[in-house]
Parts: C-alpha cells; structure tokens; sequence
C-alpha cells in the first residue's frame, strides 16, 4: 500500500472506521510522523466503551501512538494539557465533552485485583481505553477490543497489524 496516499486520506478523515480497517490491517510505518497520523486518523471515530490494546516491544510506538491519540482529540475541544506517559501513574485520565479517555500502562501490574483497584473493569464500559501491555489483563481482556501491534522491523520502521473479533470493528 502506498502510505503517501492512506496519511493523505487519513488527513481527511471524513472516512470511518470500515474505511481505515477495509485499507489496512497491516501498514508500513516509516516515522514517527506516520505513526501520530493513524493515531490522528482513529480518535474521531471511536466512542464510549471501546478500548484499544497496543502491543509492541519497549520502543515500538504504543506511547507515541496513545499520546497522538489523545492530543487530537483534546485539541478538538481546544483543550491544552500535558500528556504524560501512564508508566509510573499506571493510569492517566483526560476529559473530553462525552467521554473520557483512559490510557493505561499495564507493565508494572502484579496482581489482576490491581485492574479493580485501578478502576479499568468500569472504564471498559464507560471510556474510551487505550492499554499498553495489556497482556497483563489475562482473562480481563474485553472481548470487544481492538488490538494494535507495533512491531520494530529496523531502526525506524514499524509495522503496524490490526486485529479484532468483535464485530463492532467490522
């Protein structure tokens, strides 16, 4: 796929997520740049109770992607705040007019009452979620999420996969 062509088209996301979805389920990130603009291209289209799992290697993108992510949508409603990695915090919370995003580093859970605890069991039904090593979930994974993988394949470029079972993606 040309990527110059999907990020021209992602930029005018006047398209949904079929769209982005029937286009790719797997892309050729060659920057960071490229990286922010998926992420730019699936912040107007999701909503309450959906939840994106990023999986990749230290380094693979999931925190730039989520960071991307969610200042798109802040900057929707011009709203300026720091975006910080979850890594130490566990969770980082951003309003937004009908929703709020939830983004979670899960790397430093060592328990599953952790996710209770957190609050993550309720932020699956009511925000928008964004888990970095979800794996840490095991059988909490909801079932209606949609996976992300970032793969490094050389220094500066990822590979990115899209998968889901859920229909709500289809």
């Amino acid at each position: 796929m040309d990527n110059h062509w999907f990020f021209m088209e992602c930029q005018n996301l006047n398209h949904n997520l079929n769209w982005i979805f029937n286009e790719i389920q797997k892309i050729l990130l060659k920057s960071s740049d490229e990286t922010a603009a998926l992420a730019t291209a699936f912040a107007p289209l999701l909503s309450v109770g959906n939840t994106i799992l990023l999986n990749g290697s230290v380094g693979a993108g999931k925190t730039h992607f989520a960071r991307a992510l969610i200042s798109t949508c802040l900057n929707d409603i011009n709203a300026l705040e720091d975006i910080p990695s979850p890594t130490f915090t566990l969770v980082q919370t951003y309003e937004l007019n009908h929703v709020d995003i939830w983004h979670a580093d899960l790397y430093r859970l060592t328990r599953l009452s952790e996710v209770y605890e957190l609050g993550l069991d309720t932020a699956f039904e009511d925000a928008i979620c964004l888990l970095e090593w979800s794996n840490r979930l095991g059988e909490m994974l909801p079932k209606n999420a949609l996976t992300l993988n970032l793969n490094i394949t050389e220094e500066n470029l990822r590979e990115a996969t899209l998968e889901w079972e859920d229909t709500i993606w289809d």
